[in-house]
């Protein structure tokens, strides 16, 4: 699933060497077998493996990366994945050392719902609010996140 605007459609090479290795160790790797921590991939890409509970819609802040692309992929449970651009947000916090960009709530934005073995692919140009508790539910989540370099 990929879903974005034509322009970043476009803009983005999603099929250069990077990515299909990024994906590629996604399906070789059972994220629920491995520890929390970082896994390099290539030269520019690195998996992050998480564990966390979802939380309410009003605990997570839309954030965004300057450096990286992300690549949410769900291994466990299920969560609401929300997606905006950041023109329609305000910056409200930055972090350079971390490549965080904390955002406003947008007016409008776009809401996933991933599942075991899906992914969402967010460049640096769109925010995301990840970790939301599905119905409002909450469940225990196996992610992963894939950092790709911006080149």
């Amino acid at each position: 699933m990929l879903a974005t605007s034509l322009e970043l459609a476009t803009k983005y090479d999603y099929l250069a060497e990077k990515f299909q290795k990024s994906i590629e160790w996604l399906k070789t790797h059972d994220a629920t077998k491995l520890d929390n921590g970082r896994y390099d991939i290539c030269d520019g890409a690195f998996a992050l493996v998480q564990r966390y509970a979802t939380v309410p819609f009003e605990q997570i802040q839309f954030e965004a990366h300057n450096d990286y692309f992300d690549i949410q992929y769900l291994a466990q449970g299920i969560e609401t994945f929300n997606v905006c651009l950041r023109k329609d947000c305000q910056v409200t916090k930055e972090d350079a050392a971390s490549d965080m960009v904390y955002l406003s709530t947008p007016e409008v934005y776009t809401s996933v719902t991933l599942k075991p073995g899906e992914f969402a692919i967010v460049p640096p140009e769109e925010g995301h609010q990840p970790r939301i508790a599905y119905q409002g539910k909450s469940v225990d989540v196996v992610k992963v996140v894939v950092k790709v370099a911006v080149e």
